[in-house]
């Protein structure tokens, strides 16, 4: 009787031990990861993917000491898709956070949707500035930049430089839109033309014939993914390359330039980080990244693996509890990790306050095509709409 009883304590006891685990064991938070993951601009969302993953990977699938489940989605680059996506993700997954987000058209379709419902966004590239501006939410938090601020860089290096007359090219959507808006902004010469080209365009014959007729002082263009690509190889075809100054945004980085190659050597670039930046996050980030994917990463990659960074020092200060969004709201406003940018803080509209380089296209040292800071142009640099968003 006594062996008996001493059998069914221990299994009581057993059972408690672990209902009790399991009662401590948090259930994973819930990610969505939306962002273009096939054709032409697919290494883009790809290399957003592979930056977050690094974070959550290296901490054993958790962020902040929690788990977390990545739901991954191709948005396609079609808004439509986006917004489905994101009703899929919100309602029957029940995410907390939506992250990825590549091009600013499908930022602009999914934002309000997203941010309506009190899902937070951590946004790793497209930062199209209605949002930044009167459309502006609590529940955004854009890690990359405001769209402008990588072209308005350029604009100041063009005007530093005494360049008195520019073309301009980009895609017609509105990240097209608002980066020959932020390069006019700082550009104080002519700009000759600006030419806003069908999204999907990849052969640029016309528009190279048309420049080398105008013969500017420099041609400044935003071309992401495979359409910089085709343009960076179509100009130097055309011997424009090193003739005319190639003023760039978006268009010469890791993404591309593996393809691109020495075609693009001696083009300018506008960006908010390099590969050669010598601070301890960046050189880990880097350093890590190549080993695992044996290439040079990117701007992309860079700025997703930031976002992932936020996350783990918000969800660490919260402890997990994502759900009471005032306090997780102010862990990530406060952005308390180390940046691979070095100096990082959140403007009044949850948009990065950050110094803005240029950068030229060459060899680093060990013979590969990549990119090299030359300049500093605006430090602490803050986006041109932050003053029209109502968040304090």
């Amino acid at each position: 009787m006594k062996f008996k009883l001493r059998t069914l304590l221990a299994t009581a006891a057993s059972v408690c031990v672990l209902a009790s685990a399991q009662a401590q064991s948090p259930a994973p938070i819930k990610i969505g990861f939306m962002a273009e993951l096939s054709g032409p601009q697919g290494v883009l969302g790809q290399d957003q993917y592979d930056g977050f993953m690094m974070v959550v990977e290296r901490n054993g699938g958790k962020l902040g000491g929690t788990p977390v489940q990545v739901l991954r989605e191709d948005s396609q680059l079609k808004p439509e898709v986006a917004v489905q996506l994101a009703q899929k993700l919100i309602e029957k997954e029940k995410v907390s956070i939506i992250t990825g987000i590549t091009f600013s058209n499908v930022m602009m379709a999914v934002h309000k949707p997203i941010t309506d419902k009190e899902v937070f966004l951590i946004g790793s590239n497209g930062g199209p500035a209605p949002i930044a501006g009167a459309q502006c939410s609590p529940y955004q938090f854009i890690v990359s930049w405001q769209n402008d601020m990588q072209s308005e860089v350029v604009g100041k290096y063009a005007a530093d430089k005494g360049y008195k007359r520019v073309v301009a090219l980009a895609p017609n959507y509105q990240a097209g839109k608002d980066y020959i808006a932020g390069f006019k902004r700082f550009y104080k010469g002519e700009l000759v033309d600006e030419v806003y080209t069908p999204l999907n365009q990849q052969d640029f014959s016309a528009e190279l014939t048309q420049l080398a007729a105008s013969k500017p002082d420099a041609v400044f263009v935003f071309y992401p993914g495979g359409l910089g690509v085709n343009f960076v190889r179509q100009y130097q075809q055309a011997g424009l390359m090193g003739k005319i100054p190639l003023l760039s945004t978006g268009t010469n980085d890791g993404s591309t330039l593996p393809a691109i190659k020495d075609a693009a050597l001696g083009a300018i670039s506008g960006s908010f980080w390099g590969p050669d930046f010598n601070n301890p996050a960046s050189k880990k980030f880097v350093e890590d990244f190549e080993k695992k994917f044996n290439r040079i990463p990117s701007q992309y990659a860079a700025q997703s693996y930031d976002a992932a960074l936020l996350l783990d020092s918000a969800i660490a200060k919260v402890k997990g509890n994502v759900a009471n969004k005032k306090e997780f709201m102010a862990a990530l406003k406060a952005a308390d990790f180390s940046s691979v940018r070095g100096n990082f803080r959140f403007n009044n509209n949850n948009f990065p306050v950050q110094d803005m380089p240029v950068f030229e296209v060459a060899k680093d040292a060990k013979g590969r095509v990549s990119m090299k800071m030359v300049a500093i142009p605006l430090r602490n640099h803050q986006d041109a709409y932050h003053q029209l968003c109502a968040l304090k």
